[in-house]
Order: C-alpha cells, then sequence, then structure tokens
C-alpha cells in the first residue's frame, strides 16, 4: 500500500511540475487539488488542508527552481526574465509568502480551502479579461508601474502562502492585464518570481514543524521530472494557447474545489 502512495506521490508531483514549467506556475493551483482528493479517492491516505499546502509548498520550491535552471539553460535573444521584475516582485511576495505560510497552522481547514477557491475564481476573471499589453518585444523595452508591482505580489504572497502556492496562477494575470508584460516574459519571469515567493513560504512551513517528510519527498522526486519538460515544451507553443490552457485548468480546479466546499 505505502508503494502504490509513494508511486501516486511521485505521478501528482510530475503532473504539477509539468504545468510549472509549461505555462509558468508553481504548479499549486493543479497540485493543491490533486493532492486533496486524489489519494482520498483511491483510498491510498487522506491528507488535511494543512498538510496538502505543505506538501504543495515544497513541490512548488522544487519545481519552479527546476523550472528556472531549465529556463536559463534556453539560450533566448533577447532573454526572457525581466530582473527588474523579478528583484521587486520576488522580494515583496517571498515576506508576504513567510508570512502567509506562518499564519496557515492556525486556520481552520475548511478556511484553506475557501481561500484557494476564491484565489481561482478570481485568477479565471483576471484571465478572461482581454490582453491589452505589449506585443513580445526585449525585456530591456519594457516598463512596469513598481508601486503596483510590489503591492499586488506582497498580497499574493500573503494568501498563497496560506494554502502552499507559490503564487503564480493570481500573479501571472496581474503581469499580463494590469503590469502589461508581454506573454512569454510573464511565463519566465513568474517562475523566477514563484520560487522567490517559496522560498519565503518553505521557512515558513518549516516554523509550524508540521511536515509530512516521506510523503513530501516524494512528490519533489517527481516534481525534478516533471518541470523541466515542461519548459521545454513552452518554447513550441502558441502564447494564446498558453493563456487559455491556464484558463482551463485554474477553472477546473476552482469548480472541483467550490464543488467540496458547498457538498455537492
Amino acid at each position: 500500500m505505502d508503494i502504490f502512495l509513494y508511486g501516486v506521490m511521485v505521478l501528482l508531483g510530475l503532473i504539477g511540475s509539468f504545468f510549472s514549467g509549461l505555462l509558468g506556475i508553481g504548479g499549486a493551483i493543479i497540485n493543491y487539488p490533486l493532492l486533496l482528493f486524489v489519494p482520498t479517492g483511491l483510498d491510498v491516505a487522506h491528507f488535511s488542508a494543512q498538510e496538502v499546502s505543505t506538501i504543495s509548498m515544497f513541490q512548488v520550491f522544487f519545481a519552479s527552481l527546476a523550472g528556472v535552471l531549465a529556463f536559463r539553460s534556453k539560450k533566448d535573444e533577447p532573454p526572457l526574465v525581466h530582473k527588474g521584475l523579478v528583484l521587486y516582485m520576488g522580494t515583496s511576495i517571498m515576506l508576504g509568502s513567510l508570512i502567509g505560510g506562518m499564519v496557515s497552522h492556525f486556520l481552520d481547514e475548511q478556511v484553506i480551502n475557501i481561500i484557494y477557491g476564491v484565489l481561482a475564481m478570481i485568477a479565471v476573471v483576471l484571465m478572461l479579461i482581454p490582453n491589452k499589453g505589449r506585443s513580445e518585444q526585449s525585456t530591456s523595452e519594457i516598463t512596469f508601474n513598481k508601486w503596483i508591482a510590489v503591492g499586488s505580489a506582497f498580497l499574493v504572497g500573503i494568501v498563497s502562502g496560506v494554502v502552499g502556492a507559490g503564487g503564480a496562477f493570481i500573479l501571472i494575470p496581474i503581469m499580463l492585464t494590469v503590469l502589461k508584460i508581454p506573454t512569454r516574459t510573464t511565463i519566465a519571469s513568474s517562475l523566477a518570481i514563484v520560487f522567490i515567493s517559496a522560498i519565503g513560504g518553505v521557512i515558513g512551513k518549516i516554523s509550524t514543524g508540521h511536515i509530512p517528510v516521506i510523503v513530501t519527498t516524494f512528490t519533489v522526486l517527481g516534481s525534478l521530472i516533471g518541470a523541466p519538460l515542461g519548459s521545454k515544451w513552452s518554447a513550441k507553443i502558441n502564447p494564446v494557447i498558453l493563456r487559455y490552457s491556464l484558463v482551463v485548468l485554474i477553472l477546473l480546479t476552482a469548480i472541483k474545489i467550490w464543488s467540496s466546499i458547498l457538498g455537492v
């Protein structure tokens, strides 16, 4: 039974991290509901919302790290990662994620699920707003409102730290629709920002001392396989397809979470 459980955890980590590299997200938007429902549905384990958020945060950390390394290995001209964007948003989201990770230990399981559900619906709405931002261009030509970037990243960090996410599933819509960052630069930069966010989140989770070490380890192993594969595929897919694939994934997971919350 344990062997089957560990295999399931590796597979879930692989799936979440593949979409992490593909879409520039940490993978938690997908992995949170998978970890919450799949092990229970297969009758191999039952994880509380607190345990799911902890496993998910570690998965996000290693998946985003693997994704960043994969993007850095590419010889992009011009480079896709916007260093200024990563500096401003990464610093503020890490602080917010640290706070959220520490607070999550004291929240009721249903509250954590509701926070996830609300974030997912907000993300869907933002992603459906027509993108009137810029076309793909050199990162040196891209400018953005630094105050909005810092403030939004901090708030996203707090709530994403609670649910064990890097925050990219809400950060990406903000970068696309509010800051008007081109799609491919958004995806590449968000992975770096999510990695920084996950550092704060992991520290927050460790401080609570409530970590299911073995299942987390196997989930992380799957993440290290899936993220590089996703990042390689991302360069081959049209940005519009990437954008609306993310919309569909977020919507499906939101529906599943709200169905569980409402008992439907």
